[in-house]
């Protein structure tokens, strides 16, 4: 199983890679998804938005880190106390939440939601591991992977989005990019078919890894208590997730949270079709499942939203996040599509931000 998966984009070592070509795959990356972009607010008549999870809903928050020794073995406390992690504290946070499309659909829309958040470290006693390091981002959906695998599929994938013929665009492409389109295709599908839930309901996963210290690799998830409130969604509204979010933030006398965890890349247990792998195969295959039962989750912080909080329309424009910028050496983000996607989302905002003075 493992031969076939591999044709379909499943890499296993840096000979299935190539990483000679990755370079210039992420600068045509780039390209592509500034062009998507921009076909994106031309379709739909209006000014550029965010080049991804162009609709959504901004607010305050809390993000609390503990005391990750409490209660545990040393050893892994000792994992666990890595970067903002190594010492409990509060901090302010922005939260944004949203849909994956690069256009503004309907709330009901197939499609993956999102939740992105930034933390401020500026405040006093935050754990400051190198100059610089005063906000750190995270990025989040309600699954478990990434439906692309890496820039090789990734240029595939925005090569066929942005031909203007779809079909002439995966003639154009040799077989095994085809197959890496098909691929990710049947996984969007998949992973865009959920149940659709208010988003203060939902489970999120950052899907990429992420350093956690000098040597760990991580993955981190946050999962919503079940006591969070939110009313019946309004099906007849096509802004029906992000009302009820704002509504929430307004009305509501309980505030949602998310308690937050990391996932250890534990290769000596993780397993894929039966068989171990190396650390780089799980780190380089974004599309690669971590599964829980042989890498479960610690619990080390909880977000929680700021009641009366929910930022208007001008306010929201200006957040952005940026989980390559907003990181420190040991926090940054790793493997192949952390590195493909760096570069075009910087190109992304900037565009959109640019275009915003203009108006």
């Amino acid at each position: 199983m493992l031969f076939v998966t591999r044709w379909f984009g499943v890499t296993a070592t840096d000979a299935d890679r190539d990483p000679a070509r990755e370079h210039a795959d992420i600068e045509a990356i780039k390209e592509k998804s500034l062009l998507m972009q921009a076909n994106a607010a031309a379709q739909q008549h209006r000014t550029l938005a965010r080049g991804t999870h162009a609709k959504g809903v901004c607010a305050r928050a809390e993000f609390e880190v503990f005391d990750v020794a409490q209660g545990r073995d040393p050893v892994l406390a000792s994992r666990l106390a890595q970067g903002m992690f190594a010492k409990p504290g509060v901090y302010p946070a922005v939260v944004r939440f949203g849909n994956a499309d690069s256009k503004k659909n309907s709330d009901f829309k197939a499609d993956v939601r999102s939740i992105s958040f930034s933390v401020d470290l500026t405040r006093a006693g935050a754990v400051v591991p190198e100059p610089g390091y005063e906000r750190q981002d995270f990025s989040m959906q309600n699954t478990t992977t990434l439906p692309i695998n890496d820039s090789p599929a990734f240029l595939a994938i925005v090569k066929v989005l942005t031909a203007r013929n779809p079909a002439a665009g995966l003639w154009s492409l040799s077989l095994k990019d085809n197959l890496r389109v098909i691929r990710t295709l049947a996984l969007v599908q998949v992973q865009s078919h959920q149940a659709i839930k208010p988003y203060q309901h939902l489970h999120y996963g950052s899907n990429v890894p992420f350093r956690h210290g000098p040597t760990e690799v991580v993955k981190f998830t946050a999962i919503p208590s079940a006591e969070n409130p939110a009313r019946d969604l309004q099906k007849e509204n096509p802004n029906g997730l992000q009302d009820e979010l704002a509504r929430h933030v307004q009305e509501d006398g309980r505030m949602s949270t998310f308690d937050f965890g990391v996932q250890f890349l534990d290769s000596d247990r993780m397993t894929y079709w039966g068989k171990r792998h190396d650390a780089k195969f799980w780190i380089e295959n974004a599309s690669v499942e971590w599964k829980e039962s042989e890498a479960p989750f610690h619990k080390v912080a909880r977000l929680t939203l700021v009641k009366g909080s929910h930022l208007g329309v001008e306010e929201a424009k200006a957040v952005y996040f940026d989980v390559t910028g907003h990181s420190s050496t040991n926090s940054t983000p790793v493997g192949s599509i952390n590195r493909a996607r760096a570069l075009s989302e910087a190109a992304s905002r900037a565009a959109r931000l640019s275009a915003a003075q203009h108006e």
